[in-house]
């Protein structure tokens, strides 16, 4: 197939398995046919509503089936969907709406106070779409989402005058550990066909190289739907391909019913559903997962699990090993990419054979290269940035400069470099050691946080740590562990430097330290670490 839309595939599966579920969430259940209905519904009023040809649609919402229906309608239009992070303050949203040029936001109605506080500011947006939620009804500036989507048009499937295109994009917004959120634009052909063309290289089923071949499979006695339980985030990209991904191979997307996550929910959900994948990120989903499952046994069914997935965050050895303790029939992928990057490397893990921490097999257009461009060897000990080629972002939305820093050209190709460092082992594998952004130099040797963070996690009584670099007048800078810990008994520096210097350096090991109750991981796993040092600063009075 020359070039893939979402859309076309999707209506095709649509037409292939009407009255299969797509979507579920707690006992709202939705089939193809009506996920489809409602999206070209959608789709026919944004139209209406005077949106061109890849106009941006921002999706301003929680986990549910709305989601992926502003998101199925934008490509069915020819629109370009934007995500937009729901813990953003008022500033926040209007710099993403503004970057972005949104012309429509869906959103649901118990953000309408945070968007009445810079709506007057955003004059390119056409069309305000409200979700009504109990205790909150849609605003009179606003559209009903549901009253929208139940006016289902005559001609069906709607097509835009302009057209579908694989060149057509997704806009992904990141915002990484520093910086402003940047968009990264995923042309539907690329993303289509690097999330796997719905194949899954990874349980040997090749990509399909047409729509009829995709749905001749889909329709297969063979073929087995995934039933997908998305516990992260749909607004990022771990949450939001995991769903493409399940769609394009025919099955249903689960969500859970509450906002917060809750591990005893996620294992009810999963017991319930049957699901055959939960898709999480790291720690912050993993650790009371398996606190759930230790606290009481044999409580759910988990023979229905493959598979659980994570990406965008190391966890540890021991979790996963805990986890397939309880699921022994699942494996666990641990993906390694981000927004600008997909298919840097995967670690699997299956019971008994538990992967190392951060160790990963490079995928198959993965490099390693150092800062003046010569590729790290296996076994040398060097370090440098790890990169990708082949499908690739367009680059970053209106940011020439950014694109330029990480889309680069070495030895005459197009690379990503999102800024990730590694070594590579002798057996050809990744040593994954964290973000330049963030790393720390101390007395003239570069620490990763990550690596540190790992080490201290290790520890019997540590939930969870991050590490930062404060400011030294020796060293220039010293390292800090903000760690928050597990039961009652409270490390002490001493004992967490210690454990440290068991596995790593001794200049790696934390010479501050911050207990704090809780570290605050965003639901995509990740941590501010401005913020974090700058609590660490005024914690411990420390002056640059």
């Amino acid at each position: 197939m020359s070039s893939w839309t979402f859309a076309d595939v999707w209506e095709a599966i649509a037409a292939a398995q009407p009255e299969r579920p797509a979507t579920i969430q707690g006992d709202r259940v939705l089939t193809w046919a009506q996920f489809d209905a409602r999206a070209d519904a959608f789709a026919a009023h944004l139209i209406a509503r005077g949106l061109g040809h890849q106009a941006k649609v921002a999706a301003f919402l929680y986990n549910g089936p709305e989601y992926i229906e502003a998101y199925y309608a934008a490509f069915k239009g020819g629109f370009a969907p934007v995500n937009t992070n729901y813990r953003y303050g008022p500033e926040e949203l209007f710099y993403l709406f503004d970057n972005a040029d949104a012309e429509a936001v869906v959103f649901h109605a118990g953000f309408t106070q945070v968007l009445e506080a810079i709506r007057g500011r955003l004059s390119r947006v056409k069309a305000w779409i409200a979700v009504a939620e109990p205790g909150h009804p849609v605003p009179d500036w606003a559209e009903d989402y549901d009253a929208i989507v139940a006016q289902v048009p005559a001609v069906r499937p709607v097509k835009a005058p302009w057209g579908r295109s694989g060149d057509d994009l997704l806009l992904l917004y990141t915002g990484g550990t520093t910086g402003m959120p940047k968009g990264v634009m995923w042309a539907q052909d690329d993303l289509f066909n690097v999330i796997g063309a719905g194949g899954n290289a990874l349980l040997g089923i090749p990509p399909a190289t047409s729509t009829e071949e995709l749905i001749a499979r889909i329709l297969s006695p063979e073929h087995q739907r995934p039933v997908t339980l998305i516990a992260c985030p749909l607004m990022h990209g771990t949450g939001q391909f995991s769903n493409l991904i399940c769609f394009n191979a025919g099955g249903v997307a689960a969500y859970l019913p509450s906002r917060k996550f809750n591990a005893m929910e996620l294992w009810d959900e999963t017991d319930r559903l049957p699901a055959s994948n939960i898709v999480i990120v790291g720690l912050a989903f993993s650790t009371p997962m398996l606190e759930a499952l230790e606290a009481h046994p044999g409580r759910w069914d988990l023979s229905s699990v493959r598979a659980m997935s994570s990406s965008g965050s190391m966890w540890c050895q021991e979790n996963k090993q805990g986890l397939l303790s309880h699921a022994r029939n699942a494996m666990i992928f641990d993906s390694f990419g981000s927004s600008e990057a997909v298919g840097l490397g995967v670690s699997a893990s299956a019971p008994g054979a538990e992967a190392k921490t951060a160790a990963f097999t490079p995928g198959p257009s993965c490099v390693i290269f150092t800062e003046d461009g010569r590729r790290v060897q296996p076994g040398s000990g060097e370090r440098g940035m790890v990169a990708v080629s082949g499908l690739l972002p367009r680059g970053y939305y209106k940011d020439e400069e950014k694109t330029a820093k990480t889309f680069k050209v070495i030895e005459g190709v197009r690379w990503s470099v999102p800024g990730d460092w590694a070594e590579v082992n002798a057996d050809g594998s990744l040593k994954l050691l964290g973000r330049g952004s963030v790393c720390i130099n101390t007395g003239g040797e570069k620490v990763f946080p990550e690596e540190v963070e790992e080490a201290l996690k290790t520890h019997v009584n540590v939930r969870d740590a991050v590490v930062v670099g404060l400011p030294d007048a020796r060293f220039g800078e010293r390292i800090c562990a903000v760690v928050e810990i597990d039961g009652d008994t409270q490390p002490t520096l001493a004992e967490l430097s210690e454990h440290v210097r068991r596995s790593l350096a001794g200049y790696k090991a934390p010479r501050d330290l911050v207990l704090v109750d809780t570290i605050g991981r965003a639901p995509n796993g990740k941590v501010d670490y401005k913020a974090i040092k700058d609590r660490a600063v005024a914690t411990l009075g420390v002056t640059a």
